[in-house]
């Protein structure tokens, strides 16, 4: 996966919008959950290489993926618990890149209020096409 195709996969989810919080070479990929609120699902410096996302998981996963893929790792700087860091260059298949952001992404809309839900229409992505 390259960084477009790791840029697009992050910004196909409803409200996904890109941010530079802790500087142009770090790119957070948030959801915009209301006017005052976005919450991270993705990190990544789109630059860097080998390329690398840090994604959110539900802990027995995220120990449970590390555990079976050596591309996937406890993300640097973040809750060990809570998020991956995944090596995109590795030999990870694009597909399971996009499943895992997506996952990041649901997790995120999960933690939402049920009014802040309803203003994203996420599931119709699950229908649109793959990402090139």
């Amino acid at each position: 996966m390259d960084p477009k195709q790791l840029r697009d996969a992050c910004l196909r989810f409803p409200g996904a919008f890109e941010d530079f919080p802790f500087g142009p070479e770090a790119s957070v990929f948030k959801v915009r959950a209301d006017s005052r609120t976005a919450k991270m699902f993705a990190l990544s410096s789109l630059d860097a290489v080998p390329l690398s996302v840090s994604l959110k998981c539900e802990p027995a996963l995220a120990e449970s993926l590390r555990a079976g893929y050596p591309e996937i790792t406890a993300a640097y700087h973040m809750n060990k618990s809570h998020w991956n860091g995944v090596d995109c260059a590795g030999n990870l298949e694009k597909q399971m890149i996009i499943d895992m952001i997506e996952d990041s992404y649901d997790l995120v809309v999960a933690s939402l209020t049920a009014r802040q839900r309803e203003g994203l229409d996420w599931r119709r992505v699950v229908e649109d096409g793959a990402i090139d």
